[in-house]
């Protein structure tokens, strides 16, 4: 019996039927060898064609705009680094962009770095949300222009040894050696005075067509990128002044402060003037403040070198000197984010720091719905746990509901199986205790949202260590870190939390400093107006009219700042 002969029935027409099994594999056969020849054609055209069109395509479009147009290209930069991002953080990256526009953050960036000796340079767009604010092209033309200054006059060129040779006894120089002027900034306090000061006299630097030098040496070089293209911003170690240095204070000789206090200083004698200290740190005077005046301004112009030691953001007080007012406004019109574009500009962690960086975020942090920075510092390293600045932390976080609150017994909320989020709270401070505190509460107790909150701390250094390295490398990983969450809470006062905040592009919550350990602060915490750090020891001085004034209301864009009464701040009046 054939028991396939019904199946037969079903798959050959009844036109067949008849015809023997014999011609049916005959027929089956030529069916096959038909369908092979036609893909063997079809693949044989579509060898020929596709290469015809590719060299077609490079003849016509050319391998720049070709290499920018393949979404291959684009796809293999984008995956290179791929970590965890939430669906809301998607909506914020501006994936219709070019990726190479994204890693140079929108043009503030030049192309052309050896991208393995600053892997952070092209990376960190990677790891944190589009930026709301964009640089100026303006801006971003004052960086090209002094890109090029830099790299005509910066160390080991003609006009820099010209330049020093001034500074030497006994050598003679072009006062002005091929329009070659500089500022160097000294070593000066802890990393994130240091690193908000450098971004000052730089856009110094910016308005005064000089060349920006620091002082930092192995240390600083293992810390940061070197932010300018083809050359240094290194002040080398053999430099002329170095071994000075030390002796230079606010009355030395060729202090500007010290020489209008004597009235040595004026139109005539700045003229053989190789060099002039500047004392900008927060212990200056009212001589030393003259520098924010725009007729010391117009002295100071004619000194090749100018030698600056500051801690200070003290970019608000640039403002307002006439001469600087109009470009100052069109490189920065959204005025409170001077610090977030020189910062992002700048400031590059190393390899070894950005090794840091994104271990600890892909292994804490990458899978988290919302990451939450919360800085941590208490000026009286002595005093322990302080229950109100407890109260004061858990008082800001819950009430400006950047942390929900916890369950209370019997209450009923979500359940169990509704959707919750993950967030993971990235805390930063000298010590431990604090962040066992919420680590355990938030661990024992259930939070009225029934999202789930990871407490994190990646070290605890005891105290501010300065001059150690290793310290410093965690320092700058943490103040990038939580520059890379998307809510942050910050110290007053803390220059480590203005660097974190300014990078960010953030709005801060800022827990408000406490006079004594003994009241609760109320309202403990509050909104910053700007993402750019506060000028602590801003000059009170009309220059025009020669009297005390209240600098903190001559512009609608420098205000004084929310957690130092009497400091200057920047921000966006429009």
């Amino acid at each position: 019996m054939d028991l396939y002969r019904s199946r037969r029935r079903l798959s050959i027409p009844k036109a067949i039927d008849t015809q023997t099994e014999e011609q049916l594999g005959v027929q089956e056969k030529r069916f096959r060898l038909f369908g092979v020849m036609r893909i063997t054609e079809i693949l044989a055209y579509f060898m020929v064609i596709v290469p015809v069109l590719l060299v077609i395509m490079v003849i016509f479009f050319g391998h720049d705009s070709y290499d920018q147009g393949n979404g291959f290209a684009k796809a293999s930069r984008i995956i290179q680094i791929k970590p965890n991002v939430t669906s809301e953080d998607d909506s914020s990256l501006q994936t219709d962009q070019n990726p190479k526009d994204l890693s140079l953050l929108g043009g503030l960036l030049v192309p052309g770095f050896n991208k393995d000796t600053c892997l952070s340079r092209y990376q960190s767009h990677l790891y944190r949300k589009a930026a709301p604010y964009k640089p100026s092209s303006y801006l971003i033309s004052k960086l090209r222009a002094y890109e090029e200054l830099h790299k005509r006059c910066g160390p080991g060129t003609r006009p820099y040894t010209n330049a020093e040779r001034l500074l030497k006894p006994k050598q003679t120089g072009d006062p002005e050696p091929d329009g070659c002027k500089y500022v160097v900034w000294m070593e000066f306090s802890g990393l994130g005075n240091r690193i908000i000061s450098i971004a000052s006299a730089f856009l110094y630097a910016l308005l005064t067509d000089r060349v920006l030098l620091v002082e930092g040496g192995e240390q600083f070089s293992d810390l940061f990128c070197e932010p300018f293209l083809d050359t240094t911003w290194l002040l080398p170690k053999d430099f002329a002044l170095t071994n000075q240095f030390s002796g230079f204070a606010q009355h030395s000789p060729l202090c500007h402060g010290e020489m209008l206090k004597r009235k040595l200083i004026n139109g005539s004698s700045v003229l053989s003037l190789s060099y002039l200290y500047l004392h900008l740190a927060h212990d200056y005077n009212d001589q030393d403040k003259m520098f924010f005046c725009e007729e010391d301004q117009s002295l100071l112009k004619n000194v090749p070198w100018l030698i600056m030691r500051t801690n200070n953001f003290f970019a608000p007080s640039l403002f307002l000197i006439p001469s600087f007012e109009e470009e100052l406004g069109m490189m920065f019109p959204e005025k409170g984010t001077v610090f977030h574009h020189l910062g992002r500009y700048l400031f590059h962690p190393s390899n070894h720091v950005w090794g840091l960086v994104t271990r600890y975020y892909e292994a804490y942090l990458a899978k988290a719905d919302e990451r939450i920075g919360l800085q941590i510092r208490v000026f009286d390293e002595k005093s322990g746990v302080s229950p109100q600045v407890t109260k004061q932390i858990l008082s800001c976080v819950q009430n400006e509901e950047v942390l929900p609150k916890l369950s209370k017994p019997g209450e009923q909320h979500k359940q169990p199986s509704e959707e919750f989020k993950l967030k993971a709270v990235l805390v930063t401070s000298l010590t431990t205790g604090y962040y066992e505190i919420l680590k355990t509460m938030y661990w024992e107790n259930p939070t009225v949202t029934r999202d789930v909150i990871g407490i994190h701390q990646p070290s605890h250094e005891g105290h501010q260590q300065t001059e150690k390295l290793i310290h410093n490398r965690k320092a700058w990983a943490e103040m990038y870190l939580l520059s890379l969450t998307d809510k942050l809470v910050i110290s007053a006062w803390s220059t480590f939390g203005y660097v974190a905040q300014g990078l960010g592009g953030l709005r801060a919550w800022i827990l408000y400093k406490q006079e004594n350990q003994t009241n609760v602060m109320n309202p403990p915490c509050g909104r910053a107006m700007s993402p750019d750090p506060c000028f602590h020891a801003p000059p009170y001085y009309d220059c025009k009219a020669k009297k005390g004034i209240d600098t903190g209301s001559v512009v609608p864009h420098v205000r004084h700042c929310e957690d130092i009464s009497w400091g200057l701040k920047l921000i966006d009046n429009s």
